[in-house]
């Protein structure tokens, strides 16, 4: 409790820092999941998960390949040279994703939250990318990656381990017109900017979030740019300063959105109005809308503020959720890595662009971790 108090008490200017998008090579990862996707349609791919080690997996669902939500499952970039099968490509040049990001509460788990891949095993998906992305009529470069959390088969607490994963990269020309009829309509209709249909202790809960969440963010931000070297590390697997320049201000960024709970980039509501509130999760994005939505879990499964290292609470799931909204900070994040085992599994590239790993990190940072 000592260091959450030294945080609410330990606030600073930072000055302003800029962006730069970093460039992405399609190399190989070590890992016994082998991975591969193949078109077989207008931006839909057969996607294959084959465990080549000797040891069966419990491979946490949510999130990844194995996820029938409208969750985004593949990386796409679009390709400046046409004729070219490129294999370099950027983060700045990844397209929009009109999907759901969602946040799910890693404790009493159900086994619908896993999916057991057996030693020598093959796990096979239909991928449809034209239902969650907005495509132009030109060639686009697709790739999965990511981290899968995984433990022994039967269980179903939260893996402490991870393996990473990357696909083969295809590069293949999409039509628009007919990609954007199989678009998929999620529904909903702007600092953040709280709905009307937050009343009594969900209200005072979310504005509690918010304020944490600038103390927060403006101490991870602190963090970033000038603290320790080896804790930045830790979480983005680099001490690169054009990396901390741009975590730095992605945190300023978010602290600057939570400042004020009546407008804003962000609609943020107390209650789902569609029905994504199911299972274990927490919260939910749509990023291309700007939209982000608390669940009841949200308010009776996490407190304002933990005092443990890498757990959940209300104020990391705000901050996670805002790095998923492009108006607040471009490019936004994916997630490419759910947990402490996950996130810190990513190389430096995918780490940056990881949700989790901001929620972590702010959480290391005001907890001495």
């Amino acid at each position: 409790m000592l260091a959450l108090t030294q945080f609410l008490l330990a606030l600073a200017v930072l000055s302003s820092v800029a962006a730069s998008p970093l460039s992405r090579r399609d190399d190989a990862v070590e890992s016994p999941l082998d991975v591969s996707i193949i078109p077989i349609g207008n931006a839909v791919f057969s996607a294959k998960v084959t465990n080549t080690g000797s040891t069966d997996l419990n491979l946490y669902a949510y999130g990844s390949l194995f996820d029938p939500s409208p969750v985004e499952k593949l990386n796409i970039y679009n390709v400046p040279d046409a004729t070219t099968v490129s294999s370099d490509y950027t983060q700045a040049s990844r397209i929009p994703f009109t999907g759901i990001f969602r946040t799910i509460l890693r404790t009493n788990l159900s086994a619908e939250a896993f999916i057991p891949l057996a030693a020598g095993a093959t796990y096979e998906t239909t991928i449809d990318a034209a239902s969650v992305h907005d495509f132009d009529s030109k060639t686009y470069a697709f790739v999965a990656e990511g981290a899968i959390p995984y433990g022994p088969v039967g269980t179903t607490d939260f893996p402490a381990l991870a393996h990473p994963y990357r696909s083969n990269l295809v590069t293949v020309p999409v039509d628009g017109p007919a990609a954007r009829k199989s678009k998929r309509d999620l529904g909903l209709e702007p600092r953040a900017n709280v709905q009307a249909d937050c009343t009594g202790t969900n209200l005072a809960a979310m504005n509690t979030a918010l304020s944490n969440c600038v103390k927060l963010a403006t101490f991870a931000s602190i963090g970033a740019a000038a603290g320790n070297d080896a804790r930045f590390k830790e979480y983005f697997k680099t001490t690169d300063a054009t990396v901390r320049a741009s975590v730095s201000a992605r945190f300023k960024a978010i602290a600057k959105e939570c400042s004020t709970a009546n407008s804003g980039v962000v609609s943020y509501y107390c209650i789902d109005p569609q029905t994504y509130c199911k299972d274990n999760v927490v919260a939910y994005t749509l990023g291309a809308s700007s939209r982000v939505v608390n669940c009841p879990a949200y308010y009776t499964a996490l407190p304002p503020l933990t005092d443990v290292c890498h757990n959940q609470d209300q104020t990391t799931t705000t901050i996670h959720e805002f790095t998923h909204v492009p108006a607040v900070f471009s490019p936004s994040t994916k997630d490419n890595g759910y947990g402490y085992a996950a996130a810190t599994a990513l190389t430096s590239e995918l780490a940056l662009l990881n949700a989790d790993t901001y929620a972590l990190f702010a959480n290391a940072v005001v907890l001495n971790c």
